[in-house]
């Protein structure tokens, strides 16, 4: 799996506003999309924009549907909190009723809200926290991703039968994210007798993690799983090996940030990361693929084939019902789909039944490969 190259978002907006105005009219379908365009998650906002884009281009080029046109409105949240309900309402007041919505879950959280209030059936291809959807258990919100209660088991199962640890250390960023899917891989390995000798925060944004590093080397554990985004981990990861020690490191989808190779240096070589399979390699993907291709852009990356997936739904789905969002949601909650990702099938809270994660093991060089498991 290899990274996208990063698009400026400026250039993004200008070249979809182009096209839009060329192309698009009155009564077409718009579809908003935000997600990062600025700020240290752009990675993930290039990577929805490449599949939404993709899948727009692709089925307004099959004739769109039910004769319209699919058009998709870019709009920058930042990965930020803050910003989440103001990128939640430029959806709103931009006319769409349909939107491929946020990758970052501290920002989905309090979005939620808004679609839900206003009746916008929004998808989130990158959104992992259960309170996306626990919180207020929506009907017109919905994910092509799995939740943290899906991937932390997987990842504490892949430890517990491959890795095979007698002690591990587990630390997080504290924040929604990064202390959920922790929390999910200590509970599991609990489970299955691993000893969790170390369960601890960090602060985000701190330069030197010494102190924490030199409380690892005492614990001499067998693994070391972080939860939380790149940023921290590279730190982690490269002080860590400056330091001698050369524990095994694990994490989840949000370190999975070309920047981290940047940031920690050759100390990256062996990480273990869990992400979405690699759905490039999906039989039945060949034509999707081969939209890519078309398109001149990259189908690899954590949320690439998510985000796809989601405008294949929405597609569909009005496709069946027409654009009345609560019939949308009715249907989407009622029905299966074939999709970039395989087939998806939704519970009462738009949560996918079942979702296939798999591991990766990281070069030196940034490059990863996917590990049977």
């Amino acid at each position: 799996m290899k990274f996208l190259k990063k698009v400026s978002p400026l250039v993004v907006t200008i070249s979809a506003m182009a096209f839009a105005g060329s192309v698009y009219a009155a009564d077409n379908i718009k579809i908003g999309i935000p997600q990062p365009m600025t700020g240290p998650a752009t990675q993930y906002g290039d990577q929805i924009q490449a599949g939404a884009l993709t899948a727009i281009e692709a089925i307004n080029a099959a004739g769109g549907v039910k004769g319209q046109k699919l058009e998709p409105l870019l709009i920058d949240d930042g990965c930020e909190p803050k910003q989440a309900v103001p990128a939640a309402n430029r959806v709103i007041n931009s006319g769409a009723k349909f939107a491929v919505a946020h990758a970052c879950s501290g920002t989905t959280v309090p979005a939620v809200n808004v679609y839900e209030q206003e009746g916008i059936v929004a998808i989130t291809p990158g959104a992992t926290s259960p309170l996306v959807t626990d919180t207020i258990k929506p009907h017109y919100f919905f994910r092509t991703i799995g939740r943290d209660d899906q991937q932390g088991p997987f990842a504490a199962g892949y430890i517990v039968k491959a890795l095979k640890p007698k002690t591990v250390a587990i630390l997080h960023d504290k924040q929604t994210y990064g202390s959920g899917v922790a929390s999910q891989v200590r509970d599991n390995l609990v489970k299955d007798k691993v000893d969790v000798a170390l369960f601890e925060g960090i602060n985000v944004g701190d330069s030197d993690y010494s102190a924490v590093i030199t409380k690892l080397k005492s614990l001499k554990p067998d693994l070391i799983y972080f939860g939380g985004y790149h940023a921290e981990l590279g730190l982690l990861l490269r002080q860590a090996r400056e330091q001698g020690l050369t524990t095994q490191f694990m994490g989840p989808e949000g370190v999975a940030n070309k920047d981290l190779v940047a940031i920690a240096g050759p100390a990256i070589e062996g990480l273990l990361v869990t992400l979405p399979s690699d759905f490039t390699k999906l039989p039945g993907n060949e034509k999707i693929l081969e939209n890519f291709k078309n398109a001149k852009r990259s189908p690899d990356g954590a949320f690439t084939l998510t985000a796809y997936a989601a405008v294949q739904i929405l597609a569909d789905s009005i496709n069946a019902v027409g654009t009345d969002p609560a019939k949308v949601a009715d249907y989407m909650h009622a029905n299966a789909f074939n999709t970039a990702i395989g087939k998806v099938e939704y519970d009462a809270k738009g949560d996918l039944k079942e979702f296939e994660f798999a591991v990766f093991k990281w070069d030196k060089a940034g490059n990863m490969e996917q590990l049977k498991f």
